[in-house]
C-alpha cells in the first residue's frame, strides 16, 4: 500500500465558524432525527452520558453505552431481548505486541466445515469501543448471515496511539486466515467488516491483503468509515451540534489518536486520498445522515468506484453514528442490516465458491 504524501489534520479555528454558517442554511441536524433514533439518544442523555470532548478518555470509556440505553427502553416496554439462538464463545488470539480479547459468535446451522467467516473490528473512533459496546452488531452479522463473526478487540488510544490498532487488526487477520479451518471456516468465502474506526481497519486490511497477495476476503462491508481528515467537509459543516458524534467529539477522538496532527495524512488514516484501490474486495458502505463522517464516506465510495471496485452506497435517514447495532430499538437499524446481510450474502453466495 503507498501512503498519500502527510498532510495535517484541518482544526482551523474557522472551522466552527463553517458548521455554524451551515446549520444556518440546513438548519439544527437533530431537526431531522429520526424519532426510534431519538429515543436512544434521549435515553443516553437521562442516564448521564456526555459530549465526548468534555471527558477523558477514562470517563469515556465508564459512559452509558446504547446496549444500556436500549436495554432500559425494552424495560419500560415490558420487552426482553429476543434469543437469536447465537453461541458465544470469548477467546485471546495473538495481536501485534500482545494478546488481543477476541469473540466467535456462532449461529445455528454450521456445518462442521467451510462456513463463511466475518473479522469484525467495533466502534468507537478508536479511542472507545469493545466487544460488549458492539456486540448487538456482531450478533445481528452472524443471525443475518448465517456466518461466523470473530470480533475483534485492538489496542485504544492513547494508551496505544496510531498505527496500533491498524497493526493489530493486520495482525488478527492473519490469525483468521492462518487458523481457518480450526474455526470450521471456508478459506473462499472470508469478509471483513467494522464501524466508523472499526471500518477503517476493515479497509486497511483489506488493502494489505491484497498487497500481501495471500488469503483475501471476497466482501468488505464498511459501517459509517473514519476515512479523511479533513473537517470541513460538508457533513463536518452539517453535524456540529450532532449527537452523540459531531464535529467537536471527531477532532477529541483525533487528538488522542494522533502523536502527531501529520499523522492524519497517513494513507491508513485518510483513506479517501489512496491512489491504489485496484483490486481490493467488493465493498458495502454504509453511511448515516446525521454523521460527520458521511461525506468521506460518500468520497470513499466514489474513489473505490473509480478504481474498478465494485461498491454498494446507501445513506439512512435520520439516523447518527453508532446507529447500526440499534435493531431492537431503531426500524432504519434493521434496514441497515438487512441491507449489509443481502450483500454479505451474495458475496459468499456458491457462485463465488471455487
Amino acid at each position: 500500500m503507498t501512503d498519500s504524501p502527510s498532510q495535517e489534520l484541518s482544526r482551523h479555528p474557522a472551522d466552527d465558524s463553517i458548521g455554524r454558517l451551515a446549520e444556518l442554511i440546513g438548519g439544527d441536524p437533530m431537526s431531522r432525527i429520526d424519532a426510534d433514533m431519538k429515543h436512544v439518544l434521549d435515553g443516553l442523555a437521562d442516564m448521564g452520558a456526555r459530549s465526548l470532548e468534555l471527558l477523558s478518555p477514562e470517563a469515556a470509556r465508564r459512559q452509558p453505552r446504547a446496549a444500556e440505553a436500549i436495554s432500559a427502553i425494552l424495560g419500560r416496554q415490558g420487552r426482553t431481548r429476543p434469543d437469536d439462538g447465537i453461541a458465544v464463545e470469548d477467546i485471546v488470539i495473538p495481536g501485534a505486541e500482545s494478546e488481543l480479547p477476541a469473540r466467535i459468535y456462532r449461529p445455528m446451522g454450521l456445518l462442521s466445515r467451510l462456513n463463511p467467516v466475518v473479522l469484525y473490528f467495533h466502534g468507537g473512533g478508536f479511542v472507545t469501543g469493545d466487544l460488549d459496546s458492539h456486540d448487538a452488531s456482531a450478533r445481528a452479522l452472524a443471525r443475518r448471515t448465517g456466518a461466523i463473526v470473530v470480533s475483534v478487540g485492538y489496542r485504544l488510544a492513547p494508551e496505544h496511539r496510531f498505527p496500533a490498532a491498524h497493526e493489530d487488526a493486520w495482525a488478527a487477520w492473519l490469525w483468521m486466515t492462518a487458523g481457518i479451518k480450526a474455526l470450521a471456516g471456508d478459506p473462499k468465502r472470508l469478509a471483513l467488516a467494522g464501524e466508523d474506526a472499526g471500518a477503517n481497519l476493515a479497509a486497511h486490511v483489506a488493502l494489505r491483503a491484497r498487497d500481501a497477495r495471500g488469503a483475501q476476503p471476497v466482501h468488505q462491508l464498511l459501517i459509517h468509515p473514519i476515512a479523511g481528515n479533513d473537517l470541513t467537509t460538508p457533513s463536518y459543516g452539517q453535524t456540529l451540534r450532532a449527537r452523540p458524534i459531531g464535529l467537536p467529539a471527531m477532532r477529541w477522538r483525533f487528538r488522542q489518536l494522533l502523536g502527531d496532527e501529520a499523522e492524519a495524512g497517513d494513507g491508513r488514516i485518510n483513506l479517501v486520498a489512496q491512489q491504489d484501490w485496484a483490486g481490493v474486495a467488493p465493498a458495502t458502505l454504509i453511511l448515516a445522515e446525521i454523521d460527520p463522517l458521511r461525506s468521506e464516506g460518500e468520497a470513499l465510495a466514489e474513489a473505490l468506484e473509480q478504481a474498478g471496485v465494485a461498491v454498494n452506497c446507501w445513506t439512512y435517514e435520520g439516523v447518527t453514528q453508532g446507529f447500526f447495532g440499534l435493531g431492537l430499538v431503531v426500524t432504519k437499524a434493521l434496514f441497515a442490516q438487512s441491507d449489509a446481510a443481502d450483500a454479505l450474502g451474495k458475496a459468499f453466495a456458491p457462485a463465488r465458491h471455487s
